[in-house]
């Protein structure tokens, strides 16, 4: 009988193709190029990181042989492509019209291909709406809140508001009858008005599918790795240093507060459960409903384990996450090795396994592990209230929206389970 531990590393592999193989993969064929300058964004760095894929763009070799490789590793019966960047629209319509076409040359039989675009919105007209529309892309457009708040925290290049020209783009969408949903922000900035931020996305924009990503971001973070910090420079949780606004923070000053964030999502729950239930989806708001019917997240940042969505670089290299693109976790390239290959490597499994393996006892203990099994492991930068290092640093503000948001979450629950075939909003959409 092997040893467990590497026999649960290597079960993936071990499987082959008698297993169906789902994973997923963001596509970055612009890198890190943007023309926008948003001041908390952790891509823009790449291009200097020491070691990392620089500057480029995704030649039509690394393009093919991508499309070429995805399609044939995952086994499912849908494959998603997801288009982000940097800027993506920056590369122009005719790489997404050798996209398609290459899709259609290496479909399979009876597999469903789709795509999705993340972008700024602010290059977006009738031609890409038109093409948009016509092949079937849901498009996730950034935008942070309404006019101050946005511009706040996402100029262009040159410092200059970027919103007018973000509407102009979702205007178009709107038009042409373009899919969207919306991806904010949740920062220093604007955590302190959630229902600005979530009455704009509704009102304004008629967002029905709203994300929201807290922004967090160890000082340091352009040169260092996830997991490769100093441990013995963290704080402890709720300490000074365990906040945004102290001199020698543990992080960035744009970066939410934990409490902040608490407050934010506490709020947003509360508008959600009062207007919109049944009809818009709340990422986090849907997905704690669904984990307490005992189903798996529908989000990477509260599953029990990660590792099965991974980067893709313009040069090709492959990364165990989007926010792992660092030398330290690079996988392979495309040219080189199968995209199979490289997401059910034993070492990549094992990197998913340590999301769960690696919690501290605080969490282990805590009466929230099953909804969110210690979020995202990039933000464990912080001790326990014990010295334990590894703890999430949004942990007090995750902890005080589970104990605002769990009792109604169960009834919720449980009226689904009475009602077999009640939606709660639009759990068919593809989620990242």
């Amino acid at each position: 009988m092997p040893d467990t531990a590497i026999d649960k590393y290597h079960a993936p592999q071990w499987l082959g193709d008698r297993a169906t193989r789902r994973f997923h993969v963001m596509a970055k064929p612009a890198g890190s190029a943007c023309n926008l300058g948003c001041s908390y964004c952790f891509y823009l760095s790449k291009e200097n990181l020491a070691g990392g894929p620089g500057p480029g763009h995704m030649g039509d070799d690394v393009l093919e042989a991508f499309i070429c490789n995805y399609i044939r590793s995952v086994t499912a019966n849908e494959i998603v492509f997801s288009w982000q960047g940097g800027e993506p629209t920056l590369l122009g319509l005719a790489f997404f019209e050798k996209v398609v076409a290459l899709q259609r040359k290496y479909a399979k039989p009876g597999q469903r291909i789709d795509n999705d675009l993340q972008t700024n919105g602010t290059l977006l007209d009738e031609d890409w709406a038109k093409f948009l529309k016509g092949n079937r892309f849901l498009v996730g457009l950034s935008v942070d809140g309404p006019r101050d708040v946005h511009d706040a925290m996402r100029p262009t290049k040159r410092g200059q508001p970027s919103f007018d020209d973000v509407m102009r783009g979702w205007e178009w969408l709107k038009r042409s009858g373009v899919p969207f949903n919306t991806l904010t922000c949740v920062h220093r900035y604007n955590a302190k008005r959630p229902l600005d931020v979530y009455r704009f996305l509704r009102r304004e924009l008629d967002s029905t599918y709203l994300q929201f990503i807290p922004i967090v971001e160890p000082r340091g973070f352009e040169t260092t790795a996830p997991g490769h910090g100093d441990a013995s420079r963290a704080p402890q949780v709720g300490t000074p240093r365990a906040k945004p606004d102290h001199p020698l923070s543990i992080v960035t000053p744009w970066s939410v507060d934990p409490d902040e964030y608490g407050y934010f999502l506490c709020r947003v729950w509360d508008e959600w459960m009062a207007r919109d239930l049944g009809k818009v989806l709340v990422n986090f708001c849907e997905t704690l409903v669904v984990q307490r019917m005992g189903r798996p997240s529908q989000i990477c940042i509260h599953s029990e384990n990660c590792g099965k969505g991974v980067a893709i670089e313009h040069d090709g290299s492959v990364y165990a996450c989007d926010h792992y693109v660092y030398p330290e976790y690079r996988l392979g390239n495309i040219r080189d090795r199968s995209l199979g290959e490289m997401v059910f490597d034993p070492a990549q499994v094992k990197f998913g396994y340590a999301k769960s393996e690696t919690l501290p006892q605080y969490c282990r203990a805590c009466a929230f592990l099953n909804d969110c099994w210690g979020e995202c492991p990039k933000n464990r930068i912080v001790r326990t209230p014990d010295g334990e290092p590894g703890l999430n640093y949004l942990c007090p503000g995750l902890k005080k929206f589970f104990a605002h948001a769990g009792p109604a979450a169960d009834r919720l629950a449980a009226g689904i389970k009475a009602t077999p075939g009640r939606p709660l909003a639009r759990m068919d959409w593809h989620q990242e």
